[in-house]
């Protein structure tokens, strides 16, 4: 490389900083870059920064499960190497084995229960109905009436005297 082109390089490295690196795809085609630590003009340091490019995405149309685990926790720097597509495939086909033995357990246990309580060793679960809520003021008494009751044909102003305040207690 010539002297020219590496001054002009090294300029270009200090002004605008390092060129992304592409670190890899996943199998979606997602592109996953660094920007490799480096050092400002100014003597700042800036430390490396991780980012990925996905496939005709909206930054607000991402959803969680768009982008590979492994390649999550490289971008959140909690894994220094980038995964290989190898390592990807081997634990997604662990994910699904989990999820199919999970899934036969879980009907195993269905059946043994059903089986439990034909037999009565076990007793079935109770359905209780509850209704209103411990925080109501009316729980565990009569609900109050679905239809509103109105004295607006029948009310006098002045006519409502406060319960216990008879005439006696007018002085």
């Amino acid at each position: 490389m010539s002297l020219a082109w590496r001054a002009l390089r090294a300029l270009r490295l200090r002004l605008l900083g390092p060129a992304k690196e592409l670190v890899g795809t996943d199998q979606f085609g997602n592109k996953y870059y660094r920007v490799p630590k480096h050092e400002t003009r100014a003597g700042r340091i800036i430390p490396e920064r991780r980012f990925v490019e996905a496939v005709n995405r909206e930054a607000y149309q991402y959803q969680m499960g768009d982008f590979p685990t492994e390649w999550e926790a490289w971008i959140r720097k909690k894994r220094k190497d980038p995964p290989t597509i190898e390592e990807i495939l081997r634990n997604e086909n662990y994910r699904e084995e989990m999820k199919q033995k999970i899934k036969d357990v879980s009907e195993k246990d269905k059946l043994l229960q059903s089986k439990e309580y034909k037999e009565g060793l076990v007793a079935e679960p109770g359905h209780t109905q509850v209704k209103g809520h411990a925080s109501a003021p009316y729980y565990g008494k009569k609900e109050p009436s679905e239809d509103p009751t109105s004295t607006a044909n029948t009310f006098q102003p002045g006519a409502w005297m406060p319960p216990g305040s008879g005439s006696s207690q007018n002085k």
